[in-house]
């Protein structure tokens, strides 16, 4: 993790929002609906700048997007509006590939694409 980029692993994103941070999955509708993080929100990358003061600013924030690289971008954008955010490194691949849920709308499992 550097100063500029906060990063996390799954496992540490899990502990996160276990003690109250939101999980916040950046990726576009068709990727949310095959299969998200079961406790994540779904806000897309491209409506961060316009919904951005109804986030918390009062827990830690986790970005995920598929493998981090969007994500990364949330996080430097939000952190430098005071945000407290954390990119969850390798995104949903990494989740998905150590074992953490991918569900659907309904609990269904889902998948990542």
């Amino acid at each position: 993790m550097n100063a500029r980029l906060p990063e996390v692993d799954p496992n540490e994103a899990v502990e996160l929002v276990d003690d109250g941070a939101l999980l916040l999955d950046v990726r576009e509708m068709d990727e949310w609906q095959a299969g998200h993080a079961p406790d994540a929100r779904h806000v897309p990358m491209s409506t961060i700048p316009r919904v951005m003061r109804d986030l918390p600013t009062d827990v830690p924030i986790v970005a995920i997007c598929r493998s981090g690289r969007r994500s990364a971008e949330v996080t430097v954008y939000m952190n430098n509006a005071g945000f407290d955010v954390r990119n969850l490194e390798g995104g949903m691949q990494e989740w998905s590939a150590t074992g953490h849920p991918v569900v659907t709308d309904d609990g269904s499992p889902g998948m990542v694409i």
